[in-house]
């Protein structure tokens, strides 16, 4: 290639990134902290996803692989792990030593034990106050993830699953649990996950589905414990409004849709 033609291309391709740049800068954001579930045993969940208010009832459920223990206790009753509890403790570094005056502050615990070391899994899953699967409805367009859990120090890890407008599940690894007391894990969100579309539509939100935790094959497995508390996202709440933004809106066209008259009802009657 000739050297003019070298420069020619040069040009054009930094033309091009000063223009992406300047697109990125242009572009409003909001970014905005949301905490959706303290993880403490509290069943109502509300917060606003840049439109309107968003209010939802649910709680969590473990399940587990296949060689999670089954015991009876000293009375003769079965008992099943993994077990899910709300307990009465909390990382000291979020809210102090102390309790809030008259109550008490709670974190979401899980009792472990499996039968054989291995690759074994627990799912942690949010479902509705009748037991049936519930995904979280996550607001904006999500960049980051966090909560803060107590991980024994044991060598297992985590990652967190999310559903996409499409239907498809991705899974995010959140690391290791090896290290001792409260550690807030976070996470970022890939931007390969998609959170939007050319076609005008604001039901493009993601969906939180479960967190997993993993053993390794070579760590203890036959008591354990792990707790969680404070489950939040930060994530960009910024709508574009337009004439016609609600004709976007998955929750608003229905109810359009609804009082629809046909080509027949607008004759004329002779």
């Amino acid at each position: 290639m000739k050297h003019g033609s070298m420069k020619a291309v040069s040009f054009a391709i930094l033309l091009c990134m000063a223009a992406f740049s300047a697109y990125s800068q242009a572009r409003p954001v909001n970014l905005t902290s949301i905490v959706l579930d303290g993880l403490d045993g509290e069943t109502v969940h509300e917060w606003h996803d840049g439109r309107h208010p968003r209010r939802f009832e649910f709680t969590w459920a473990v399940r587990a692989s296949r060689f999670a223990t089954r015991t009876t206790d000293n009375e003769g009753n079965e008992v099943a792990f993994p077990r899910l509890g709300f307990i009465e403790t909390w990382p000291v570094s979020v809210f102090g030593h102390r309790p809030p005056e008259g109550g008490t502050r709670r974190s979401l615990g899980i009792h472990g034990r499996f039968d054989r070391q291995g690759y074994n899994w627990i799912d942690l899953h949010p479902v509705t106050l009748d037991g049936e699967p519930f995904e979280i409805p996550l607001p904006g367009r999500v960049q980051q993830m966090d909560m803060w859990v107590w991980g024994s120090n044991l060598n297992y890890f985590m990652e967190v699953f999310v559903r996409d407008y499409r239907g498809i599940v991705h899974s995010i690894p959140m690391g290791s649990l090896a290290f001792p007391g409260w550690r807030n894990v976070r996470v970022n969100v890939p931007g390969h996950i998609r959170q939007g579309t050319r076609v005008l539509s604001n039901d493009t939100a993601l969906r939180f589905v479960k967190f997993r935790i993993w053993t390794t094959p070579r760590e203890q497995v036959g008591n354990f414990f792990v707790y969680f508390n404070r489950l939040n996202i930060l994530t960009d709440t910024f709508e574009n409004f337009f004439d016609g933004s609600d004709l976007a809106d998955p929750d608003f066209v229905p109810q359009l849709w609804a009082g629809a008259t046909t080509p027949g009802d607008n004759a004329n009657n002779e």
